[in-house]
């Protein structure tokens, strides 16, 4: 007899929330559209609990903002992405540091996994794949580095990554970019610290620009609730 198991889907409140903060990266949400609970929970077919939930958390994001009449789309913008990539190479750059301060005892299988896993989505290409393994390589530095609070820190952060990271690769040749985090494993496995983080900042740069390119091709919106 054949054992199946069923297919495990991400809980209702997290699909909604990825949906909400893909539409505001998107831009099909617009800066200031007022964020109704029960339109939202009427639309996506859940209580108003998720969708509490999920704009809870997308305010702690900077996405939205909550106002006297309720909560409103604050949005993503360009100065937004700068800033965004700016935290980031600060806390990967540290990571990085504490990585090589730790290399002796340092496990790369899961980063090598990583790679080989963003070899395989460009190969499909399979955009949603990549990110996540792009991030999981990332993420690979905060374990090494074994920093709990600047780990913590990065966790808040990575789900933002994530969707801007997603909408990015549509569409786009992701072969380079993979071979891009294999060269930059390389030089951080060298221990040489000054060159780890000038091409993590050239890695980074590059991702920015990137998106910053491709949000600033977004159509206009249109009212969604």
């Amino acid at each position: 007899m054949t054992i199946t198991h069923p297919l495990r889907h991400p809980p209702l409140g997290d699909q909604l929330l990825a949906q909400l903060r893909s539409l505001i990266v998107r831009g099909e949400l617009s800066v200031g559209t007022h964020l109704v609970e029960g339109r939202i929970a009427e639309r996506f077919g859940v209580s108003r609990g998720p969708v509490r939930d999920a704009l809870r958390q997308l305010e702690i994001e900077g996405l939205v903002e909550t106002r006297k009449r309720g909560v409103f789309v604050r949005g993503l913008s360009d100065s937004d992405l700068v800033e965004l990539y700016s935290l980031r190479g600060a806390l990967e750059g540290l990571a990085i540091r504490e990585a090589i301060a730790r290399l002796g005892a340092a496990d790369w299988t899961p980063m090598d996994a990583a790679i080989e896993q963003m070899r395989a989505a460009a190969a499909t290409p399979d955009p949603a794949k990549f990110a996540a393994a792009d991030l999981d390589f990332h993420s690979g530095f905060y374990t090494l580095g074994a920093n709990r609070w600047l780990t913590a820190t990065w966790e808040l952060h990575r789900p933002l990554f994530a969707t801007v990271l997603e909408i990015t690769n549509t569409d786009r040749d992701l072969v380079p970019v993979a071979e891009d985090h294999a060269d930059l494993s390389g030089i951080v496995r060298s221990g040489d610290v000054d060159a780890a983080l000038a091409a993590l900042a050239a890695h980074l740069d590059g991702s920015c620009g990137r998106i910053r390119a491709t949000l600033s091709e977004r159509p206009r919106p249109q009212p969604a609730f």
